[in-house]
């Protein structure tokens, strides 16, 4: 199960939400957008004395005296005594910065696919990217655009189309983080609403944080899956990414840059769209219905996540008793799948079903625990390390390979309950690396 096909789908779905930052915009200019740090510094060759508040302000060893946004106040007050604004000097800076490199792969999906983008970014590259017909720029201090449109593009820290709203200074920081906006609102809205890809991002912004924890708590509590994934092209520990998943209901999709992101999503958009357009109907009709998923569609691996996204499109709770009656008449289904003979991809499909559902929602004390555990031991005690017959290789390979994807939480439950009941020695390989 791709994470890359869970985007795609919400893509076809349109529920796609883009959270940029300044690392998107490095990217897509060739490195000309400068860092948040290097941007005060482009500013501070604007004041008398440059050099000493360049060294005080960010000293080339030990910890800086100031936040940024604290920093940025302080050269604020210095190019006033020249009678120079802040937010126009930095606009006139991110004015300057232009696409570059090679970004067919992202102008490829960005100006066919419908989507939402939040950014704290102040330049427009993206619209560049969209194509800024097709799309929709809200920005704080400008009206706001009531027709529709393929894209929107909200600037919650503003933008240079109206330099004097943009967050830069730590007073416009406190007055951001303390107003009820449309913006924030917004942003909160769009968490519950959308499936959510962070790019060039580092959850850096404490009130940006407080809103996806905010979310995670509703998550939790109405047993839905984790819908937002960070996207970084550096490696990130497994420490690091339990507490991204356990604190903020992040996934993260390491060792990926933007450029590498979009071409991948790219490929997995084909049939993204092809099963998108049913699903719906067909969650309905098992639903509230009592119609059963054919085995033809089950025999698909990609099956299941449609299955998973149609009931959050529906507005169902997985932990709803109708839901996990039909999870579990589709789980049975699977392992009947994997009973027929020379049929060992379902054994693969099976155990790639129960990683991705663990990885995604937090399985302690909800009502699919008891049906997932048993089908999580039939799985492992059906597999194994070594090409033995009648047991799956490529099923061993895939708990492998994506033990660690799932919830840290879930590796417990799941390692106890092997603990438990089976003395399988490639099961307890796996459990026992917790």
């Amino acid at each position: 199960m791709s994470e890359f096909y869970e985007i795609a789908y919400a893509a076809a779905s349109n529920r796609l939400c883009f959270f940029t930052g300044t690392g998107f915009s490095k990217a897509v200019s060739d490195n000309q957008a400068p860092s948040w740090q290097g941007l005060l510094e482009k500013v501070c060759d604007l004041t008398e004395n440059t050099e000493e508040i360049k060294k005080s302000l960010f000293p080339l060893s030990g910890v800086p005296p100031l936040s940024l946004e604290e920093a940025a106040q302080s050269v604020s007050l210095e190019l006033l005594k020249l009678d120079k604004n802040i937010h126009n000097e930095i606009a006139k800076i991110i004015k300057n910065i232009v696409l570059d490199g090679d970004n067919s792969d992202i102008i490829d999906f960005l100006s066919k696919k419908s989507f939402r983008v939040i950014t704290t970014n102040y330049d427009k590259l993206v619209q560049e990217l969209i194509g800024e017909q097709e799309c929709h720029t809200i920005t704080p201090g400008l009206p706001i655009p009531r027709s529709l449109a393929q894209a929107k593009v909200y600037h919650v820290h503003g933008s240079v189309d109206s330099p004097e709203n943009m967050v830069v200074t730590s007073d416009d920081y406190f007055k951001f983080i303390n107003s009820e906006s449309y913006f924030s609102r917004k942003l909160s809205t769009t968490l519950h609403e959308n499936t959510i890809v962070i790019l060039g991002y580092s959850l850096g912004d404490t009130n940006l944080k407080a809103i996806i924890s905010d979310y995670k708590g509703f998550s939790r509590n109405h047993v839905i899956g984790s819908n937002i994934f960070l996207v970084s092209r550096s490696t990130v520990s497994q420490h690091v990414k339990d507490y991204y998943s356990h604190c903020y209901g992040i996934r993260v999709l390491d060792d990926t840059d933007v450029h590498t992101f979009f071409k991948t999503l790219n490929t997995y958009m084909p049939e993204a769209e092809n099963y998108s357009a049913q699903s719906i109907s067909n969650i309905n009709n098992v639903i509230f219905r009592n119609y059963s998923y054919q085995d033809t569609y089950l025999n698909s691996e990609n099956s299941f996540f449609d299955i998973i996204s149609s009931i959050a499109a529906i507005g169902l709770s997985i932990d709803d008793s109708r839901v996990v009656t039909a999870l579990g008449n589709v789980i049975k289904s699977k392992k009947s799948l994997t009973k027929i003979s020379g049929a060992w991809e379902q054994y693969t499909h099976l155990a790639n079903w129960l990683i991705y559902l663990a990885s995604i929602l937090e399985l302690k004390g909800t009502t699919l625990e008891t049906i997932y555990l048993d089908a999580t031991h039939e799985s492992m005690t059906t597999m194994s390390r070594s090409l033995t017959f009648g047991y799956s290789w490529q099923a061993y390979k895939a708990w492998n390979r994506r033990w660690s994807s799932i919830i840290a939480s879930n590796r417990v439950l799941i390692k106890n309950y092997i603990l438990k009941t089976t003395t399988d020695l490639d099961a307890l390989s796996i459990v026992n690396r917790t």
